[in-house]
């Protein structure tokens, strides 16, 4: 997909904005010159210019370059499914991961996705529940990042 830089500048700009907006809440530090929101709010104020830039070069090029301009890959069924599927696989996570957990709903994805990819729905089930395995043992034992067990929860370790 192309973007024409004046609307990636219009959206840097607006991101710089919104959090020169947050860290004007941000409290001062007793006794310091500097606080919580002189890194970010510097970070703003150049991600703010940048976004100007963009904006200006993407006007002056508004005649050869297209606002939005969609890529082959749009055009492909499969490839928009796939697409699509990813997208409400993340939505899908984050609505019912905490009831069903972590592990039943990494394979039921993983599963989806590896099926649209035309992985035959036997070797996509192995290799969701493997693969879906290894991460939940790499995050939750390792790392130690807490996963929810959801339905899994009277089996949990």
């Amino acid at each position: 997909m192309k973007i024409n830089d004046a609307v990636l500048g219009l959206l840097l700009t607006l991101i710089s904005l919104a959090v020169l907006h947050t860290i004007q809440s941000y409290p001062d530090i007793a006794g310091q010159q500097v606080g919580p929101a002189l890194f970010p709010g510097l970070i703003a104020i150049l991600l703010g210019l940048c976004g100007i830039v963009l904006i200006y070069r993407g006007w002056q090029s508004r005649q050869l370059v297209p606002w939005l301009q969609a890529a082959d890959w749009w055009h492909s069924r499969r490839h928009l499914t796939g697409f699509i599927l990813l997208i409400a696989g993340i939505f899908f996570y984050m609505v019912v991961s905490e009831d069903l957990g972590f592990l039943p709903t990494a394979c039921l994805l993983m599963w989806t996705l590896m099926v649209n990819l035309k992985v035959a729905p036997v070797r996509a089930a192995v290799l969701s529940l493997l693969l879906s395995a290894l991460v939940h043992f790499a995050f939750y034992t390792l790392l130690r990042v807490p996963l929810p067990w959801g339905v899994l929860t009277p089996w949990a370790w």
